[in-house]
């Protein structure tokens, strides 16, 4: 009785444990951005949520997923290198992931060979669809895009290829957003990191740029001596019309102060004729008076620069000398004689 109660004991123990490990075992957590897709003996029996949930062990499996990461490396030059490499995983990632397709040699249209490295950024939106309906993801989606962008580099000139990243990426999401939704994948965006053209055509480049530049150069400095000379030949303009305008007014004030100069002479002529004739109005011989001023300028000329000293005496002199006199008798007695 002893030996039967300590194995039932026993049994019951064990019976404990397994029940105690079956819980523990079919607690299953997941992470917020993530779902685990759960087969029961083989088929699909759930989703999983993010949160605490509970799965029979022996009875449910999470469905392995192939996924594809990279990891990053130094090289011996220093440079960042990145390397793809593919694992299995019970989680199915439903944030946006990135992936970095390596260099890939396409041709053009011109047939000329050069390699492209993009980006493809994509988010699973339905992972049941992403786990049955496409055996590798990864594989299927890098594959899609290298034979698309085949495609659409051989449409176009290198020249076009170089100058229309922008196009390409559009064309390029819109074809492979198409073709994997039915995989249950939204492609976001696509990036075309480089574009690398063979070392012949880059120098052929680089010398085209740099005959380009000095072209560039020389017109720049042939507008700016053009230019310089347009300004020069306005600012000389600009200098003879100022010059001739100041002449003209110069020559205006000239004229006019000659002008105001003679009226003001006239002006104290016809004042000295107003008292001449005042005072000979009051004589009785005014024409004696006219002839003998007249003679007196005549002398007052033939006697300038010589010291007051006569050279010359005309034949009417003795006329000057009654033309004297009879300024005096007209004057009164006012006229001096020297």
């Amino acid at each position: 009785m002893e030996e039967a109660a300590g194995v039932g004991l026993l049994f019951l123990g064990a019976l404990a444990f397994f029940f105690v490990v079956l819980i523990v075992k079919g607690i299953m957590i997941v992470k917020q951005g993530q779902c685990v897709i759960i087969e029961r003996f083989g088929k699909l029996h759930t989703i999983l949520s993010p949160g605490i949930n509970w799965i029979i062990p022996i009875m449910d499996k999470p469905h392995r997923m192939e996924w594809r990461s990279s990891r990053e490396y130094m090289d011996a030059s220093g440079r960042t290198r990145s390397v793809p490499f593919t694992e299995y995983r019970d989680v199915v990632d439903m944030r946006e992931t990135v992936y970095d397709f390596p260099r890939q040699n396409v041709i053009t249209r011109d047939n000329v060979g050069i390699q492209i490295n993009a980006l493809l950024y994509f988010q699973i939106t339905n992972p049941q669809d992403a786990a049955y309906k496409v055996e590798s993801l990864p594989t299927a989606i890098e594959k899609l895009t290298q034979t698309t962008l085949r495609n659409l580099i051989g449409e176009m000139d290198l020249d076009q290829t170089l100058t229309s990243r922008e196009t390409i990426n559009t064309r390029l999401r819109d074809i492979l957003d198409t073709a994997t939704d039915k995989w249950g994948v939204k492609v976001t965006r696509v990036e075309l990191q480089d574009i690398t053209p063979p070392a012949a055509i880059q120098e052929a480049m680089e010398k085209q740029m740099k005959a380009e530049r000095d072209r560039r150069a020389m017109v720049t400095e042939a507008e700016g001596t053009k230019k310089a000379q347009i300004l020069k030949a306005e600012a000389i303009r600009e200098s003879e019309i100022k010059k001739a305008e100041g002449m003209k007014q110069a020559a205006i004030l000239e004229a006019e102060g000659t002008a105001e100069a003679k009226i003001k002479v006239a002006q104290a002529e016809a004042e000295a004729v107003k008292i001449v004739a005042t005072t000979v109005a009051q004589s009785s011989n005014p024409a004696s008076y006219m002839i003998s001023m007249k003679y007196i300028e005549a002398l007052e000329k033939m006697t300038e620069g010589k010291d007051n000293k006569i050279i010359y005496m005309p034949y009417e002199a003795s006329n000057v000398l009654g033309a004297v006199a009879a300024i005096k008798d007209l004057t009164g007695g006012a006229v001096a004689t020297k």
